[in-house]
């Protein structure tokens, strides 16, 4: 598999030259040349194959021959070492929980793909890899948790201060070795915007090995699919029919790992892109003219993400052709104010604890299940509530128990740095000490 850079002004390169490089040399993303299809009766077999023989096939096309077959195998093994339950929600609606990894997110999937290939590809490097990732939430502590102790890799992390919950902000400051955290003063997409600006500066990445670990990356984006295949592969043993996933949807990473497994075969009904105030894809979905806009804070903060950098590759991935977009993917926009009450209402309801993205997702889907009765409904349940009590405690009244495997992390110390928004200070930090 080779990859080619949506700028179009850089060599086409493969998967190893894209995970280590993070970002094309011109500033665009990687997309792979060709979309490859499962294998005949991969759908069917789907309910009876282990999760790691499940992201082994899957993600073997992309990686190729960059990786030997039984390394490859050892790290699908070790980046799915956990369950991907399916729960019942309501009548018609199910949630794909992927909270189950060591931080308790989604990212743990990317995360742990990456920092295994990585580790593989940085194996023989005698000048150690700077990863340098923004965080609008939960990559931080899965990026942290995944690379911890990587011999030859340092982390770089930032932050926007203020906006990241008490859990996030120690999953990715307390842990300390190689992993450094910036809090920036400022918001996501500033921190994104620091991170880009690095990527750009050509006497820094000379004078740097520097990736991203940020979904930006193909080995942290494309990972992303199986978990899509193994909601699927439940919800179809369990109903009969493909589902409606909703996808809770910030730099638009996630939603675009489960285009791609569709558009490579796996059966899905529709797709709805759930997002909270931050709305510029629901409003291209709607008008067919993209805009960014600035981003702005709201409970569900791992989505306050004002310009997406992913959603180019759902373009890409659909030749920029709106219609076609449209017919496979609705937008929402959901507030704050209307997440309180469906994480309220959800619980006293059935008793199960929605995060707040998860929420948004849980809305979204509902409200399209009413217009579409003949369709049942999967979300994605991307993190534990605990990360979030500021917006779960106050709607269900009640405190959210703290995880035995969290509550030793909760009480080390912060080790962060402050860091103006201003991309020479973010420079001068990584000559410095990266």
């Amino acid at each position: 598999m080779r990859y080619y850079s949506l700028s179009r002004q850089s060599d086409v390169v493969d998967f190893r030259a894209a995970t280590v490089a993070g970002q094309a040399p011109d500033g665009g993303l990687y997309f792979p040349e060709t979309i490859p299809q499962f294998p005949a009766g991969f759908v069917e077999q789907l309910p009876r194959l282990e999760a790691a023989e499940v992201a082994f096939t899957v993600l073997q096309p992309y990686v190729g021959s960059t990786i030997p077959e039984a390394e490859l195998q050892r790290i699908c093994a070790e980046t799915v070492s956990f369950p991907f339950p399916v729960v019942q929600v309501t009548e018609r609606i199910n949630a794909l929980e992927l909270f189950h990894g060591p931080t308790l997110a989604f990212k743990d999937v990317g995360a742990r793909f990456m920092s295994r290939c990585l580790g593989y590809f940085s194996r023989h490097e005698t000048r150690p890899v700077t990863v340098l990732v923004a965080t609008s939430g939960d990559t931080g502590g899965a990026v942290a948790s995944g690379f911890l102790g990587v011999p030859g890799v340092e982390v770089v992390i930032l932050y926007p201060s203020g906006r990241v919950s008490p859990v996030q902000e120690q999953q990715l400051t307390a842990l300390g070795q190689n992993i450094k955290a910036l809090e920036v003063s400022g918001n996501f997409d500033d921190c994104q915007r620091l991170v880009k600006q690095a990527f750009r500066d050509a006497e820094l990445m000379a004078r740097l090995r520097l990736t991203s670990a940020n979904s930006i990356n193909v080995a942290r984006w494309l990972p992303q699919q199986v978990y899509y295949c193994y909601g699927v592969a439940q919800t179809l043993a369990s109903t009969g029919q493909p589902p409606v996933v909703a996808v809770p949807s910030g730099n638009f990473g996630n939603l675009c790992a489960g285009l791609l497994a569709n558009v490579s075969g796996l059966p899905v009904a529709h797709f709805i892109a759930a997002c909270n105030a931050n709305a510029a894809v629901p409003a291209y979905l709607a008008s067919g003219q993209y805009a960014a806009q600035p981003a702005v804070p709201t409970l569900s903060n791992a989505m306050d993400v004002g310009d997406p950098s992913n959603f180019g590759r759902i373009l890409e991935l659909f030749r920029h052709e709106h219609p076609v977009i449209r017919e496979l993917l609705t937008g929402y926009s959901v507030s704050d104010t209307e997440t309180s009450a469906t994480i309220r209402r959800v619980h006293t309801q059935t008793g199960y604890l929605l995060d707040p993205h998860g929420a948004v997702a849980f809305f979204a889907l509902e409200d399209y299940l009413r217009q579409h009765p003949e369709t049942t409904g999967l979300f994605l349940e991307t993190a534990h509530p605990v990360k979030f009590p500021a917006a779960v405690e106050p709607a269900t009244g009640q405190p959210v128990p703290v995880p035995t495997e969290l509550q030793e992390l909760m009480q080390r110390p912060k080790r962060n740095m402050l860091l103006e928004p201003e991309y020479e200070a973010l420079r001068a930090y990584l000559l410095t000490t990266a």
